[in-house]
C-alpha cells in the first residue's frame, strides 16, 4: 500500500513539474508574441519615417528615390522576404545618411530638426527590439530542446520560434546624433 502511496506521489510531483515546464513554455511563446509585436512597430515606424523623408522634398533626387524605394519595400514585404527588405532599407539609410553635411542639410530644411530627431530615434529603437526579440526566442529555443519538452509534447502545436536577423546598423551620421 505505501508503494502506491509513494508512486502516486512521484506521479504527482511529475505532473506538477511539467505543468510548469507547459507554463513557462507558454509564457516565453507570449513574450515572442509581444516582443515580435514590438519589433514590427518599430520597423513600421522607421519605414514610415524614412518615407516622410523621402517625399518632403529635403534631399537631393536620388537619395530620395533610394530611400523611398527601399523603404516603401520594407513596408510591403511579405513576411519571409521582411528580413531582406529591413537590411535593404538600413542600407539605403546608411548610403543616404553617411555623411554629416547631408545630416546637416536635412536639419536645416523646415520640420528637418524634427523629423531627423523621429529617424534617429527609430534606427535606434530597431536593433533594441530586434534583441528583446531574439532572446526571448533563444531562451525558448533552449527550453524547447530539453529532452522532457520533446517527449511529453509540451510545446502543443506551437511552431518553432525563429529569429529575425536583419541589418540594423543605423547610419553613421545619425548614430553620432543619439549622443545629442
Amino acid at each position: 500500500m505505501t508503494t502506491l502511496i509513494w508512486i502516486a506521489a512521484a506521479l504527482v510531483v511529475i505532473g506538477v513539474y511539467l505543468s510548469w515546464t507547459a507554463g513557462r513554455l507558454d509564457r516565453l511563446h507570449s513574450r515572442i508574441d509581444a516582443a515580435r509585436a514590438a519589433l514590427d512597430a518599430q520597423l513600421l515606424r522607421r519605414a514610415s519615417v524614412a518615407q516622410e523623408l523621402a517625399t518632403a522634398g529635403i534631399l537631393d533626387p536620388a537619395a530620395s528615390m533610394v530611400m523611398y524605394q527601399a523603404a516603401h519595400a520594407a513596408r510591403q514585404a511579405e513576411e519571409e522576404h521582411r528580413e531582406v527588405a529591413e537590411s535593404e532599407l538600413s542600407q539605403a539609410l546608411r548610403a543616404v545618411y553617411a555623411e554629416a553635411p547631408q545630416v546637416e542639410a536635412v536639419r536645416q530644411a523646415p520640420g528637418g530638426e524634427e523629423s531627423l530627431a523621429e529617424l534617429t530615434q527609430a534606427v535606434r529603437r530597431v536593433p533594441m527590439a530586434r534583441r528583446f526579440h531574439n532572446d526571448a526566442v533563444r531562451a525558448a529555443r533552449a527550453l524547447r530542446r530539453h529532452r522532457k519538452v520533446r517527449w511529453f509534447r509540451l510545446a502543443g502545436h506551437a511552431p518553432f520560434p525563429m529569429a529575425f536577423e536583419m541589418d540594423d546598423e543605423p547610419p553613421a551620421a545619425l548614430a553620432d546624433r543619439a549622443g545629442h
